[in-house]
């Protein structure tokens, strides 16, 4: 039985239940119980998806996650029964997708899993409602080149490593290139769900993206952030005024 997920987490008895009931829907479990081994594990295999304690005896959470982003491009969910915004904010800049406090209900997980999962599927797939200036899930814009297929990033030639969250936001925002895209519509597309007005994290991966690309933050020229509106890719033409 190939396992799909990974799950790092010292409680070994949360760990057999939450093991348990993933896979009697469907998902085989890996179990790591420390960090060092995590990262040892994945340096040769790659699940589908990361469940991943913060509080981890040796290499704690956000250090392995940060350690495996360099070759991991799936989603990886960040557990903590620290009730801290910090540790939230810590992880998602760290490269997390997800993040969920402990205690957490077995259906939650499982529907934030199928979730990062699902949105993985649908970006990896074919997009036959592209206008024609964007064939065959190829965005280009300037010297920017988004392959959806390949899922890969080319700025001037050279590629440019994404997490699976980021590219997801960036090929959004560069679908829309043009016009002005509200936080809850950006929101409710990467996650499902709708903007409570105070979560930082749209905010923080597009921090993230514009600095893997090179955008200036206080000046960008290719993600702008509109005041009061949301967010707006810039279309080459706009970006050459700038």
């Amino acid at each position: 039985m190939t396992e799909r997920l990974l799950l790092v987490d010292d409680d070994k008895g949360l760990t057999r239940l939450i093991k348990q009931f993933l896979e009697q829907n469907g998902y085989p479990v890996k179990v790591i119980h420390d960090g060092e081994s995590a990262v040892a594990w994945l340096e040769r295999n790659q699940p589908q998806l990361i469940l991943l304690d913060v509080m981890l005896p040796g290499m704690d959470g956000l250090s392995v996650c940060r350690e495996v982003r360099r070759h991991y491009k799936g989603p990886i969910i960040m557990l903590t029964s620290l009730d801290d915004d910090i540790d939230e904010v810590a992880g998602l800049e760290v490269g997390a997708d997800d993040y969920l406090a402990k205690p957490v209900k077995s259906r939650v997980l499982l529907a934030h899993i199928r979730a990062q999962l699902r949105r993985v599927e649908t970006y990896s797939a074919n997009d036959s409602d592209l206008p024609a200036t964007q064939e065959n899930g190829i965005i280009r814009i300037g010297e920017l080149v988004i392959n959806s297929n390949a899922r890969t990033v080319y700025k001037s030639g050279v590629a440019i490593d994404f997490t699976t969250a980021e590219f997801n936001l960036l090929y959004y925002l560069a679908r829309q290139a043009g016009s002005v895209i509200s936080r809850d519509l950006v929101y409710r597309e990467i996650f499902n769900l709708e903007y409570d007005g105070l979560d930082r994290s749209i905010d923080l991966r597009v921090s993230r993206i514009r600095k893997r690309l090179g955008d200036d933050p206080k000046q960008p020229r290719l993600i702008k952030t509109i005041r009061g509106e949301g967010y707006l890719f810039v279309d080459n033409a706009e970006s050459e005024e700038s």
